[in-house]
């Protein structure tokens, strides 16, 4: 039997990853907008703590479990941005050829070119659960001089996996799961959904 779970996210993109992920347990991810749920606020300083606030808001406003992810960017050079702010790091409306070129801008004439990105999952099995299911982590590489690719979405075309001499826009969606970040977090999360089943 299949059962519901909102994703606390408008991003098709993203919804189109955790579903892949999730499908395997008999979870369908229903993107939040589909059921009239707004954006949670997101003013925390972690990625956790704006997951876990995600991950409320839209099990409150549907009844149903829900999942969220936080997640962005951590550039060495920069002292973690745009981390958190990752989305909007060149303000509002979130733009990811905008937020690119800032990072672009911002990385100008430095030699350091380290980063990685962090995904924070917090699955809720209701508004007020006492004990959230939360899963990390990371995905390091490099920031190009240019983008490239056109796959993926943020700062995927910027973001060098020089192991695999390839921007993370240039892989193919089942390739970019088992190496990425949010790949990592849910594998994490679908090993304690194996033993903690909602």
């Amino acid at each position: 039997m299949t059962r519901r779970l909102v994703l606390a996210s408008n991003n098709a993109k993203k919804a189109a990853e955790l579903e892949a992920l999730l499908a395997p347990l008999g979870l369908q991810v229903i993107p939040q907008g589909e059921l009239g749920v707004s954006e949670a606020e997101e003013p925390h300083p972690t990625f956790v703590e704006n997951a876990l606030a995600k991950a409320r808001h839209a099990a409150a406003a549907t009844g149903l479990p829900a999942i969220a992810d936080d997640s962005g960017l951590c550039v060495a050079a920069l002292g973690g941005a745009p981390g958190v702010q990752s989305a909007r790091y060149a303000g509002e409306p979130k733009s990811d050829a905008r937020n690119n070129a800032l990072l672009l801008e911002r990385l100008n004439g430095v030699a350091d070119r380290r980063a990685h990105f962090v995904s924070v999952v917090v699955l809720v099995r209701a508004a007020d659960d006492p004990q959230p299911l939360i899963a990390d982590g990371e995905w390091h590489g490099e920031i190009l001089q240019a983008a490239r690719g056109a796959g993926g979405f943020g700062y995927d075309p910027l973001f060098w996996l020089p192991e695999l001499e390839q921007s993370a826009a240039e892989l193919d969606a089942a390739l970019k799961n088992t190496l990425s970040h949010r790949g990592a977090a849910m594998r994490h999360l679908l090993d304690r959904l194996n033993k903690q089943p909602l």
